[in-house]
């Protein structure tokens, strides 16, 4: 059985060549690990107030680093993985109980052996019957407990529950498990489960003072030929029946095995080894006929449904404790909108990942970049233009795996094809110098990049000269741009971009926008991007003018 929550007809499992180039660098500069630790962390509430933050579960961690960087390709995709989110919204311990009873029943099915098969090759065939029959048990548990789920969601009005399901994600979910989970086929399934219990519950039962083990009852039917011997042998009935438990070689047991010898048309085994290893090998061949015949079906069925759902539902469960960690933060968040490619606009978008891992207040910035394919941004030094890049490079991330984003309102084209270029401090894993680094990163994108893919620039080429950098960047991006590239760039070379703007200012259709960080007359800083022509100076006397001030107070 299909799970589907992340696609409405694609197969997750096949999509890990859809990931984003150097997926590596896309998380380390655009700071996306504070975003998947954190959507790891469950904030516990208490009569509406937050008394703690849980720590972190790997494995959604780990979920969100891989589904977070696998990009969805239209708009219907985004909508329809949007739809589930909102719908997750509301149904939170739906999704946080889809999410706990799947891990713990992957995890009790792994303890049993499921897949290892050289393993279970080697035991003994016995230890692997009672295994399976154990897992049997795990996975109606758990289909149980799914069905305990839903059933909650039943409104008092007795309307069906996936009625109460916005989402196709989830209503059809909620159809396909009860079309192949009905209450009859658990019934079913649990009437021959305790039918064969006496197989594993060879432990003694505990009930009140009384204690009691399990005794099988096998009936076969059959035809006699020449010379007494069986024919068409079949199985008739089967059942474990409770009876008072002694221990062997009490008088107790001694006279209960008495009792059971004067029953009529019966003869005991106890005292004769071969009958007994016959009777054990009659009770292991009827058991295991009944297992591979009428329950392997429902393990085949679901082998992989715990496994879908634990991981889907993680990606959801995390989605839902991130934005919980945004209201916390006081970080607003809506659902973006995919739009053309030519589309870039936003209105109070703010950086979220800083504002996870420093737990300080963000600034959001308000755009419209319509008709744009290069946006470059200039200005004053610690004036939040690294910020304002990060911020629409995650919120183009977040968008395309169908999440909500940090801005009152996003709307941007679809880039399956995402690159970053941040220029990088110099360390001991660097075999040549910064630029060369440089160039050799750049070279490696160019041969990944194509039509209609996206670029993130920061402070690009800034590790030589001023003058030659501004070279190496005007050739680089306006090859980029011919390219059908959407550029996004961040630039302290300051000839470069008098250069772009020269070439563009008279143009009422150009493609290029500039931006500039806002500085205040008395050198403050505001955070905010602001349309400017740019500037031949990037103040970084205002710094030294705050460092000199700062020890002369000292």
């Amino acid at each position: 059985m299909r799970v589907s929550l992340l696609y409405r007809d694609r197969d997750p499992e096949r999509l890990a060549d859809g990931t984003y180039y150097d997926e590596d660098s896309i998380i380390r500069d655009l700071g996306l690990t504070a975003l998947f630790r954190t959507a790891a962390q469950r904030v516990i509430y208490e009569y509406g107030k937050v008394i703690k933050v849980d720590k972190e579960d790997r494995y959604i961690t780990e979920t969100m680093r891989k589904l977070m960087l696998i990009p969805l390709f239209s708009k219907e995709e985004i909508e329809f993985r949007q739809a589930v989110v909102k719908d997750s919204l509301q149904q939170e311990e739906l999704i946080r109980g889809l999410y706990e009873i799947s891990s713990e029943t992957v995890r009790k099915w792994n303890h049993l052996g499921r897949g290892s098969r050289e393993q279970a090759q080697q035991r003994n065939p016995v230890i692997n019957l009672m295994n399976e029959i154990q897992a049997f048990h795990v996975i109606c548990d758990a289909l149980s407990e799914i069905r305990t789920l839903f059933d909650r969601k039943k409104p008092a009005t007795g309307r069906s529950a996936h009625e109460d399901f916005d989402s196709d994600g989830l209503r059809s979910l909620y159809e396909r498990f009860c079309e192949a989970y009905p209450p009859e086929r658990e019934r079913t399934v649990r009437r021959i489960l305790e039918d064969i219990a006496f197989y594993t519950n060879a432990e003694v039962e505990q009930k009140e003072s009384a204690p009691r083990t399990l005794k099988p009852r096998i009936v076969l039917e059959c035809g006699l030929e020449d010379g007494l011997k069986f024919s068409s042998l079949k199985l008739a009935d089967i059942s474990s029946e409770s009876i008072r438990f002694y221990r062997p070689g009490t008088t107790m047991k001694k006279l209960q095995e008495f009792t059971f010898s004067r029953i009529p048309d019966s003869f005991p085994i106890e005292w004769n080894t071969r009958l007994t290893e016959q009777a054990k090998q009659l009770e292991f061949s009827v058991v295991s006929y009944l297992t591979d015949k009428v329950l392997s079906g429902i393990k085949d069925e679901f082998r992989n449904f715990f496994d879908q759902l634990m991981r889907q539902s993680a990606f959801y469960l995390g989605t839902i404790q991130l934005m919980d960690q945004l209201k916390l933060r006081e970080i607003s968040h809506c659902f973006p909108e995919a739009a053309d490619r030519n589309v870039l606009q936003f209105r109070n978008l703010k950086e979220c990942a800083m504002g996870m891992d420093r737990r300080m207040t963000v600034i959001g910035n308000t755009c419209a970049m319509d008709n744009k394919d290069l946006l470059i941004v200039t200005g004053a030094n610690q004036g939040g233009k690294s910020t304002f890049l990060r911020s629409i490079g995650l919120a183009q991330i977040m968008m395309q795996c169908g999440m909500p984003v940090a801005a009152n309102m996003f709307r941007s084209g679809i880039f399956p094809r995402i690159f970053v270029h941040f220029t990088r401090r110099e360390d001991s894993s660097m075999n040549s110098g910064r630029l060369d680094e440089e160039l050799n990163r750049m070279n490696r994108i160019v041969e990944h990049i194509g039509d209609g893919s996206l670029i993130l620039l920061n402070e690009s080429f800034a590790t030589t000269t001023e003058k030659d950098g501004s070279v190496i960047a005007y050739d680089i991006v306006r090859a980029l741009n011919e390219a059908g590239v959407k550029i996004l760039m961040v630039t302290h070379l300051l000839s470069f971009a008098k250069r772009m703007y020269e070439q563009t200012k008279e143009n009422p259709d150009s493609v290029v926008e500039f931006l500039s960080a806002e500085r205040k007359p008395d050198g403050r800083r505001t955070f905010r991007m602001i349309q400017h022509v740019p500037e031949m100076t990037s103040f970084g006397l205002d710094l030294y003018e705050e460092i000199v001030e700062g020890k002369k107070t000292d």
